[in-house]
C-alpha cells in the first residue's frame, strides 16, 4: 500500500493493526425496513416512512458459509481495514491451495474521510495538490479510478472466493451492482440502475454507489461504497471513478428531495440501507450470513485474525 500526503517522510506510515476479537458475540440488532407508499417509478416515494421489523436473511445449510462482521454504524480508518482485508486474504489463499477454503467473508463499514485511487488510477482526477490533500490519500490494488469515502457512506466488502460463484469478472461486478439496485428498490421504492459502459449505481443522473475489486487466486476483494447521508463536498475535490459529467448524490438527499425537505434520522437511514443490502446480497450469492462476535481497538493495537 503507497499513502500519499503531504511529506513523504512524515506521512508514509504502515496499516495500522485492526481487529481483536471481543470475549461474546454482540447480539445483532434488530432489522429495519423503510417501507415508501406512494410514487413509483422516477425516484423514491415521499409518503411517510414506516419501519417495520425485517429478519436478518436465515441460516440455510445447504448455502456457502459467509462471516458477517457488522460494523455499519462505526467509523473505521482505511488503512486499517485495508490491512484486516489483506490479512484475510492472505490467509484465505493459504486455505485454497489446500482446498481448505470453507467460509467466505463480509466486512460492513464506515470510513474516517479519505480518498483512495485505484492501482493505474490517473492523479489528473484530482483537484488538489497531493503533497496538500485535504484528507489522506492511499493509492491501492483495486481496479477504477479515484474515489471518496467518508462518514455516512456504507462500505461493504466482501471477501469472496468466485469458484463457489462463476470465475468472471465482469458477471461479479454486475452482481454487485444488482445487490445495491435491488436494495434501494425494496427498503426505498428508489429506481436505481446501471449506466452502459460505466460500474456503478445511478439514481437518474446521480451516482449513488461505487464499486472497485481486486482478484487474486480468484478470491475478490475490495468491493462496494453506497452514500447513504454522506457529506458529498469532498467529491467536489475529484472526478469521481473518473467521470466529469455526472453529479454524485446520496440517498438521504434524494429522499428529502422527495419529501421537500423533511427530516431524516441518520442514524436509522443507516440501518436500513445495511439490512436491505445483507438481505440482498446474502440472496444473489446464495450464502448463509453467520454475524460473527464485534470487534474493536486494542490499546496495545496488537492485530489478531481468528485462523
Amino acid at each position: 500500500m503507497v499513502l500519499l500526503c503531504a511529506s513523504s517522510s512524515s506521512c508514509y506510515h504502515r496499516a495500522a493493526p485492526f481487529p481483536a476479537a471481543a470475549t461474546a458475540a454482540r447480539p445483532h440488532r434488530g432489522s429495519l425496513r423503510l417501507a415508501a407508499a406512494g410514487r413509483r417509478g422516477s425516484g423514491p416515494a415521499a409518503a411517510p416512512w414506516n419501519a417495520a421489523p425485517l429478519a436478518r436473511p436465515a441460516v440455510v445449510v445447504d448455502r456457502r458459509r459467509c462471516d458477517c462482521f457488522d460494523l455499519h454504524q462505526q467509523i473505521v480508518p482505511f488503512a486499517d481495514s485495508w490491512a484486516w482485508q489483506q490479512s484475510i486474504v492472505t490467509r484465505r489463499r493459504g486455505l485454497v491451495d489446500r482446498d481448505e477454503d470453507r467460509s467466505d467473508t463480509l466486512i460492513a463499514l464506515q470510513h474516517s474521510p479519505v480518498y483512495t485511487l485505484g492501482t493505474d488510477s490517473s492523479e489528473d482526477y484530482l483537484h488538489f495538490n497531493v503533497e496538500d490533500a485535504p484528507f489522506e490519500v492511499h493509492r491501492i490494488d483495486r481496479g477504477g479510478e479515484v474515489t471518496y469515502h467518508g462518514p455516512g457512506q456504507l462500505v461493504m466488502y466482501p471477501i469472496l472466493n468466485l469458484r463457489y460463484q462463476k470465475m468472471d469478472l465482469h458477471w461479479y461486478l454486475r452482481s454487485l451492482e444488482e445487490v445495491i439496485i435491488r436494495a434501494l428498490k425494496s427498503a426505498f421504492s428508489m429506481e436505481a440502475s446501471r449506466v452502459e459502459g460505466l460500474t456503478g449505481v445511478w439514481v437518474g443522473d446521480q451516482k449513488v454507489a461505487a464499486i472497485g475489486i481486486h482478484v487474486t487466486r480468484w478470491i475478490a476483494y475490495h468491493g462496494l461504497a453506497l452514500n447513504v447521508t454522506t457529506e458529498l463536498t469532498p467529491f467536489e475535490m475529484i472526478d469521481p471513478c473518473g467521470i466529469k459529467d455526472r453529479g454524485i448524490g446520496s440517498v438521504k438527499e434524494i429522499l428529502q428531495k422527495a419529501s421537500d425537505g423533511r427530516e431524516i434520522d441518520d442514524t436509522l437511514l443507516m440501518d436500513i440501507a445495511y439490512n436491505s443490502l445483507i438481505e440482498e446480497f446474502s440472496e444473489l450469492f446464495k450464502l448463509s450470513l453467520d454475524f460473527s462476535p464485534d470487534w474493536s481497538f486494542q490499546e496495545n493495537n496488537s492485530f489478531l485474525l481468528d485462523s
